[in-house]
């Protein structure tokens, strides 16, 4: 064999083996382009075994044959929804894993897509379980600040009520999802946070008297029993960030109505992150106040939200609007953080309006419907 030829045949080797390496082998990039939008007003099929009586299917299959059913995206429970009309989209980006070589490529030729490392999207010292879980955690957290930034705002008369109980707690078999807390040791706790205060001053070992009042079964929480229980402390675990020394109860409480209104948030389990809390508390008070929020418009918007109403900053804006104005969004809510970034290279047809708090988002939608104009994302 001549040394040209076996020249020749290391190079069509190597060249074959890089062909397969980039045809199968994944690179440690990510995609970020424009995601799938969701309509707050409307509403999304679930799995029957998930959906319970509260609100009321629309639709869907017969019971038992593990089916779906239709329910709204944001249900109202305990109260009667106000009749809603246009849209009100939540953003989302999409995010595409396991790369080969010729896909990195592809998408970097997009100029709709992003391709960074991965490291910088999921944290290097952490599995793709703990990524999802919390971004599962965020979502619920971003749904509960949601409901009680739009409960706030439309002045309803709130009650400290158990939204979860860990396993572990010391309130494990006492208390329950959907108890309202009336009082600790005999003092009033109008809110959460004077519970919150109330057990922290406690500590391992001590016992708490606990007065509360249980919604009745089938009742939406418009009737209630009456409830009084001890429960003995419990040390707190360092691993949760709690201080040894430091009584341990184990709920989640926060504010809800005290009509026993209520909102459940049906969305897939594949969506997470809290940068939909501006979208779901527009909802909720769209659907619990009366007129039309939108005025028969198309229009989205993306911002975590706090219990207080005020609107933070989210990653992903340019997708965000994209997506946005793909799904034929004529106005775009962008947290004011995000304006610069938003109006760097605005797209046309769709006005970005800047909103600092869930009071200013509100403002600025009843100002585009009385014909005025909203503040806009400066052009730098």
């Amino acid at each position: 064999m001549s040394r040209r030829f076996s020249t020749l045949l290391v190079a069509v080797v190597v060249l074959a083996v890089g062909a397969i390496l980039a045809l199968t082998v994944p690179v440690p990039l990510v995609a970020l382009g424009p995601g799938p939008v969701f309509d707050t007003l409307g509403s999304v099929e679930v799995p029957e075994e998930t959906a319970d009586s509260a609100g009321g299917a629309q639709g869907g299959t017969d019971p038992g044959d593990g089916g779906t059913v239709t329910r709204p995206i944001v249900e109202i429970t305990g109260a009667e929804a106000d009749e809603t009309d246009g849209v009100l989209d939540m953003t989302t980006v999409a995010v595409r894993q396991n790369l080969r070589i010729t896909d990195a490529i592809a998408y970097w030729l997009d100029p709709e897509q992003d391709v960074v490392p991965r490291d910088q999207v999921f944290p290097p010292d952490q599995t793709q379980e703990q990524v999802d879980q919390q971004n599962a955690d965020q979502m619920i957290g971003s749904e509960n600040s949601a409901a009680a930034a739009a409960f706030h705002h439309l002045k309803l008369p709130m009650v400290p009520t158990v939204q979860g109980v860990a396993d572990d707690g010391a309130a494990s078999g006492v208390l329950e999802e959907g108890d309202k807390i009336t009082s600790v040791d005999g003092a009033a706790t109008p809110d959460s946070r004077s519970f919150v205060d109330a057990i922290a001053a406690k500590h391992p070992g001590d016992s708490v008297d606990i007065a509360f009042d249980r919604p009745n079964t089938g009742t939406d929480g418009k009737t209630t029993e009456s409830k009084d229980a001890k429960v003995k402390l419990k040390p707190g675990d360092p691993a949760q960030g709690l201080e040894a020394d430091q009584g341990y109860l184990g709920v989640v409480v926060g504010d809800l109505p005290a009509n026993g209104t209520g909102v459940k948030i049906n969305l897939a389990d594949e969506v997470g992150g809290p940068s939909a809390g501006l979208m779901f508390a527009l909802s909720i008070f769209d659907k619990l106040s009366p007129g039309e929020l939108t005025g028969g418009r198309h229009i989205a918007g993306t911002g975590e939200i706090s219990a207080d109403g005020k609107v933070g900053p989210i990653g992903g804006i340019p997708h965000k609007i994209s997506a946005a104005k793909d799904d034929g969004a004529t106005t775009f809510l962008v947290p004011s953080a995000n304006c610069a970034e938003a109006a760097a290279n605005p797209p046309e047809g769709i006005d970005l309006v800047d909103v600092d708090s869930l009071d200013s988002a509100i403002s600025a939608l009843e100002t585009i419907d009385s014909g005025g104009p909203p503040k806009l994302c400066a052009t730098p």
